[in-house]
């Protein structure tokens, strides 16, 4: 299908469904782009086939009287109860490539299409209802604050500034970041991009990214290098997937990190927790465990709890 023929297909879609009543094939003919300069022969032709094309995908096209006293004076319109979609579960791949399409509708929000189509239908003394346009925004989780301003970040070229904290760390860092895109890798969002600081290629979990999302500079700071292809990128930065479990007692209150991943959290004692966590590489589970002090214990398994006593045997000064 061409652009052209898509943009109209999707203006067609905007104009009956925001419009509160039934819109004429005359309205309709004047607001959607693509029928105007059309004969008269050609419009009728065109419109018909849009019509069935939009119904062969499933879009309930009804047709209607606009006036109950003149039968001969029909309409259209989508009405949105129908036309919304259930709600659907979606692979991490393709909830990804929805959640990243859903985040360009927000910010291009499809504005001259859709501004065109309302206004004109304004201007015609048609009531609209913009917020009918929802039912064909695509919805995808990504409640992290700092997915706005560095999704704009990314468009804009622009570099920016954030608090971040690494898994298991007490205390956040600063970073300064070239973000170069934003990927969904196995259900997390991540930003990936040239770290200043570290002159290095770097992702950063945005869930870690705390507080204000700062900009450094203006638009059009950097490139993105040639070829830079980010699924590889996070393929080759991002953490190897959970191999094993260990089983870690948790003073109650205490470890969150630890709580937000396991797998299974189970009543221990009074003041307890014993938490199941996934983990890859035993020692940076080990650090981390470590890193909690006495609101943590591993009940196993032994080479995770091995790396926990060394390194608090190493702070302790003991041999």
């Amino acid at each position: 299908m061409s652009a052209r023929k898509s943009e109209r297909l999707l203006n067609l879609v905007i104009c009956l469904l925001v419009a509160r009543t039934y819109v004429t094939k005359e309205r309709i003919r004047e607001v959607v782009e693509g029928y105007a300069g059309q004969t008269d022969d050609a419009f009728e032709k065109m419109f018909e086939r849009d019509k069935d094309e939009l119904r062969d995908l499933g879009i309930p096209i009804e047709m209607g009287t606009i006036d109950k006293f003149f039968s001969d004076d029909v309409g259209y319109r989508i009405r949105r109860d129908v036309f919304e979609l259930p709600e659907v579960h979606l692979e991490p791949d393709e909830a990804a490539v929805l959640g990243v399409a859903a985040r360009v509708w927000q910010h291009a929000s499809l504005a001259e299409a859709t501004t065109s189509a309302v206004l004109k239908l304004k201007a015609a003394g048609i009531q609209t209802d913009q917020s009918a346009l929802s039912a064909i925004e695509p919805h995808v989780g990504a409640s992290e604050p700092a997915f706005d301003p560095l999704w704009s970040a990314v468009v804009s070229r622009t570099v920016v500034r954030f608090e971040h904290r690494r898994s298991g760390a007490s205390e956040p860092t600063t970073r300064t970041l070239e973000p170069w895109g934003i990927v969904s890798w196995h259900g997390r969002w991540y930003v990936v991009g040239r770290d200043r600081d570290r002159e290095a290629t770097r992702m950063f979990r945005m869930s870690r990214i705390g507080g204000n999302v700062k900009t450094v500079g203006g638009a059009g700071a950097f490139t993105v290098p040639e070829g830079t292809d980010l699924r590889s990128l996070v393929a080759e930065l991002a953490p190897p997937r959970p191999t094993s479990e260990a089983k870690v007692r948790a003073r109650t209150g205490s470890c969150v990190s630890l709580r937000r991943r396991a797998n299974a959290i189970e009543p221990y004692e009074d003041g307890w927790d014993l938490l199941h966590v996934p983990y890859a590489d035993s020692g940076v589970l080990a650090e981390e465990i470590a890193s909690y002090g006495p609101d943590a214990v591993v009940e196993g398994p032994g080479d995770v709890l091995d790396g926990v006593l060394r390194r608090l045997r190493t702070v302790a000064g003991v041999g």
